[in-house]
């Protein structure tokens, strides 16, 4: 075999990200607990959870009136459930059908609904505040494009990423899946090539650093307009 042949061998090929999401869920490789669903640690430990369901609730409580929420990438809802109360209405969004099914079934308020969406390939739901947690790291720069086009409709994005600790080199692509930019030392910044997002306002929100140098968990306010 040549070495052009090898590399080529070797090259990952891209899966819907739809059938790696399922896979996620379906060989728990985020992990489990006593729930059908579980979307990893991060969503569960309380010494990361507590802080950012504050600061969120928080920002969502500074308004006049309650604002309307679209939560992308809601996973098992085990964070979202604690920020409905504070919304007008709140959509929770995710590209696993049988995750969005159980969520319906579950989770029960008058101000809450649960759509199941590719947020790359969709329409998305209306809102004021679009939620992303944790969701941009897993996908390829093709789909934060996409998605990126389509934020400028929401005034207010809150985005939570998982980021190397320190400087590093931002949007490094890779293949959309249960993995994230971190192997690469590398992590999502909107506001860097090639995404390029302008907003008004940006304002860091929380930075949670994990230990082990396992990098930190970056959560940021934009405004749009």
């Amino acid at each position: 075999m040549t070495k052009k042949e090898n590399e080529a061998k070797n090259i990952k090929k891209p899966w819907p990200t739809k059938d790696a999401m399922e896979q996620v869920y379906a060989m728990q490789l985020w992990g489990k607990n006593d729930s059908v669903f579980y979307s990893g640690d991060g969503s569960h430990y309380p010494e990361i959870v507590n802080p950012y369901i504050d600061v969120v609730a928080f920002f969502l409580t500074s308004f006049e009136r309650p604002i309307t929420v679209c939560d992308l990438g809601c996973g098992d809802f085990n964070i979202g459930k604690e920020l409905v109360k504070y919304s007008a209405k709140y959509v929770a969004v995710d590209i696993v059908e049988d995750l969005i099914a159980y969520n319906k079934k579950k989770y029960k308020q008058e101000n809450l609904e649960f759509q199941c969406l590719d947020i790359a390939v969709d329409d998305l739901p209306t809102a004021d505040c679009v939620l992303l947690r944790q969701v941009l790291q897993h996908l390829s720069n093709a789909e934060i494009e996409s998605i990126v086009h389509k934020l400028t409709a929401f005034e207010y994005v809150i985005l939570t990423e998982h980021l190397p600790e320190g400087d590093f080199i931002p949007n490094i692509d890779i293949i959309s899946g249960q993995g994230i930019r971190l192997k690469k030392q590398s992590g999502v910044n909107l506001l860097a090539s090639p995404f390029n997002l302008k907003a008004k306002e940006v304002k860091q929100l929380l930075c949670f650093n994990l230990e082990k140098n396992k990098g930190v968990i970056v959560t940021t306010m934009y405004r749009l307009f």
